[in-house]
């Protein structure tokens, strides 16, 4: 949305574009790691009312349009943009007290000789709730970096998504909630097994930055 010429920008948008293309393209210090981090919400098991068939020479695969409901998943995940591997777990529901215990997992995870972890996220109220600002306050080597608003595509675990939607999710056909959460496991151990990270150079900065300067800046009085 705010690739579009009439979409007004100040300052802290162009500050906020530069740090996060500046902490995807820089060589990082040995003690300095940077997570994309978000929410894939609402993911439903969706058993289907008759089997699926899998697909066979000259027919396509072939699924039941009607399903049962059996509720739904959030997954929290991180994606390491240096390496490409992806932390993930999955939760019921998608409130303060879930991202922190998801922000635990992260640190126990994150080796104690990375002094620095930068964490890049949306603005989503659930990670700027009181309980998260103060467990952040207590976990000084954690650095939120917020994405511009209607820029959430910044985020690279966005791309992951749309990865894991294309070769785990497209269909939906799972027997319940545990079954759905087991196979993203699966997924995310697969995809850390041949991790790569996404390209950003400097080439694809720039061009990142040239358009977010496209129109004059608006002054802050």
């Amino acid at each position: 949305m705010w690739m579009s010429p009439k979409v007004e920008r100040d300052e802290a948008f162009l500050a906020q574009v530069e740090t996060i293309c500046d902490l995807y393209t820089r060589p990082l210090q040995p003690h300095e790691v940077v997570l994309c981090v978000d929410e894939k919400t609402s993911l439903q098991p969706r058993p289907r009312v008759a089997p699926t068939t899998p697909a066979a020479p000259g027919r396509p695969t072939r699924c039941e349009h009607e399903y049962r409901r059996v509720g739904a998943l959030n997954l929290l995940a991180a994606f390491n943009t240096r390496t490409g591997e992806v932390l993930g777990r999955c939760y019921d529901r998608k409130r303060q007290v879930e991202f922190i215990d998801f922000l635990e997992a992260l640190e126990a995870a994150t080796p104690s000789a990375i002094t620095m972890i930068h964490v890049v996220l949306d603005n989503v109220r659930t990670h700027k709730g009181k309980q998260v600002m103060a467990w952040l306050a207590m976990h000084p080597r954690f650095v939120f970096h917020f994405t511009p608003v209607h820029c959430s595509w910044m985020n690279q675990v966005e791309q992951w998504f749309g990865v894991l939607q294309r070769k785990r999710l497209r269909l939906s056909d799972f027997a319940s909630k545990a079954d759905l959460s087991a196979a993203i496991g699966r997924f995310i151990t697969e995809s850390n097994d041949n991790a790569h990270p996404f390209r950003w150079d400097q080439r694809s900065a720039e061009k990142l930055r040239t358009w977010a300067r496209r129109r004059p800046v608006r002054k802050v009085a």
